[in-house]
């Protein structure tokens, strides 16, 4: 039996929303790495290992969204929805921290922003995929 196709919404429906989930993903985004150089370079316990330790605990943990911050700047639909996958690292970074006394408003932060992060890219990526649907001449 065949589904009857949902209607794609219209373009003027979907700039502002693109618009829109871009800017907070962005935002988000940029607030997640500047949040993770802070927590790290200010807060973060080398339990007295030597002094470049800890710069490369940060270089791993900003390298995955290192690697998708161009898909992002660009506006590229795949690599919004590759930062989805990406920032899922994140959020369980922020939930193990959250469990920890003398970490838990600074994991509570990182979940937030994680979250927020995943949410809008993910619509964005939705809406980008109808936007060029639509373009493209489909009802």
């Amino acid at each position: 039996m065949a589904r009857k196709k949902k209607p794609l919404p219209p373009l003027e429906w979907l700039a502002p929303r693109l618009k829109a989930s871009r800017t907070i993903t962005l935002a988000s985004f940029v607030a997640l790495v500047l949040f993770i150089l802070v927590w790290d370079l200010l807060f973060a316990d080398a339990h007295g290992a030597a002094s470049w330790v800890p710069w490369l605990v940060l270089c791993f943990k900003l390298l995955p969204l290192l690697i998708v911050a161009p898909g992002l700047v660009l506006g590229s639909a795949r690599g919004h929805a590759w930062a989805c996958y990406v920032v899922n690292f994140y959020f369980i970074l922020g939930v193990l921290a959250a469990f920890e006394p003398n970490r838990a408003l600074l994991g509570w932060a990182e979940i937030v922003l994680s979250l927020t992060l995943f949410c809008a890219a993910m619509l964005y990526t939705r809406w980008r995929f109808q936007y060029d649907r639509r373009l493209a001449g489909e009802v």
